[in-house]
């Protein structure tokens, strides 16, 4: 367990975007039969559902992520044969769910010349930009290429991480300044779980991808983890704090959830 002073937060996008709950099961005289963590249900109709048995669960928890994969949470003292009603129970809901996702963009594996990539908020077509040495323009800004054939996203991406290198740390110290709040350190790292992740001790690392997303929603996220730097916790005093420095905290949630998959995450 990291010392308080090396304590880390995170702010996960990977965290499922939907879930259905029900109240913990009535306490019993014995322990009850709980499938092993990594167990399968499979329900009517051929729906896979991955279980997890928490300690800390205090209720049934139906979770579907972006890829629409669905992991049901079991209390300890849970049983199977609960565990199967509550999952036939939402069976609906899990069906809404999943095809709301399916609905939601995504950003093509391969940009080429006129796919739509999310650049500053905003869908933006890559085109092809008139200098002479081959460039692209992604919305109003140019970037340079090696070519205009083949796969353009490991070069864009590569120009992305650099323009989220030069604009999120000075953003965040700005930040820091009108909240009042200390920060040490400020890296923009290439992180695949999260969209950022402060410590206690005063370093915010944030995902390069805020760059790919409108400002209101990376100050939310960077507002969010300077909040932490006061309150290492999602209680509802930290939520109160964010509440007050960033008004349009809902806002940026929706988008994130609406967009976070076609940033990747």
């Amino acid at each position: 367990m990291p010392t308080n002073e090396q304590q880390w937060f995170d702010f996960e996008p990977s965290a499922p975007v939907a879930t259905a709950e029900v109240p913990p099961p009535l306490p019993m005289a014995v322990p009850l039969m709980v499938p092993d963590a990594g167990d399968e249900f499979v329900l009517a109709g051929g729906d896979e559902v991955l279980v997890r048995r928490s300690p800390k669960a205090s209720r049934y928890r139906l979770s579907v992520g972006r890829d629409g994969a669905a992991v049901l949470t079991i209390p300890t003292r849970g049983s199977e044969r609960q565990a199967l009603q509550f999952l036939e129970s939402q069976r609906d809901w899990l069906e809404r769910t999943r095809s709301r996702l399916a609905r939601l963009p995504r950003s093509a594996a391969v940009w080429t010349l006129g796919t739509s990539v999310l650049w500053r908020g905003e869908w933006r077509a890559i085109e092809r930009a008139p200098e002479s040495v081959p460039h692209v323009a992604v919305g109003e800004e140019r970037f340079r290429v090696s070519r205009h054939e083949g796969d353009l996203r490991p070069t864009l991406e590569a120009h992305f991480r650099r323009v989220a290198r030069i604009e999120l740390p000075p953003r965040t110290w700005e930040l820091a300044a009108v909240s009042g709040v200390e920060v040490r350190e400020v890296s923009v790292r290439d992180q695949r779980t999260r969209w950022g992740s402060c410590s206690s001790s005063g370093q915010i690392s944030l995902n390069w991808r805020l760059v790919q997303a409108p400002e209101f929603v990376a100050d939310y996220i960077i507002l969010h983890e300077l909040m932490h730097m006061r309150e290492m916790n999602h209680s509802e005093r930290f939520w109160a704090l964010v509440e007050g420095v960033c008004p349009r905290r809902q806002e940026a949630e929706r988008w994130l959830k609406n967009h976070g998959g076609a940033l990747g995450l």
